[in-house]
């Protein structure tokens, strides 16, 4: 079977996890949520890695670029989404703490990727 130059990527690896972790941690929110926040982290979860992959058909460097700084900014949101649960109680501290890190690491390699195909 053919692998595809995405699924090689760390960094795509990291957000497929970051991911499944989302899907497992909003599966604790209230029913209430299902369409609210539950909904939206897992929709920009999803969109890190989409995009990671997207990114690496684009012909030209700048294409590539322009969709890492959509996975970066699915990443954010992401964070902001978690924030948000967290202050609502929805989720732990540590819970928290452990996603921050997973999008801080994401994130961090997001962006050396991204100054990659804008530097060369």
């Amino acid at each position: 079977m053919h692998v595809y130059s995405f699924e090689k990527l760390t960094v795509w690896q990291e957000s497929i996890q970051l991911a499944i972790k989302t899907y497992k941690t909003t599966d604790l929110f209230p029913n209430e949520e299902r369409f609210g926040l539950t909904s939206q982290m897992r929709r920009c979860s999803v969109s890190v890695s989409s995009n990671l992959a997207e990114g690496t058909s684009r012909l030209t460097k700048k294409d590539k670029a322009h969709f890492m700084t959509i996975a970066y900014s699915s990443a954010i949101e992401l964070l902001n989404q978690a924030i948000i649960s967290k202050e609502l109680s929805f989720i732990s501290e540590t819970s928290f703490l452990e996603i921050r890190k997973d999008i801080e690491s994401v994130t961090n390699k997001i962006n050396a990727l991204r100054n990659s195909f804008l530097t060369t």
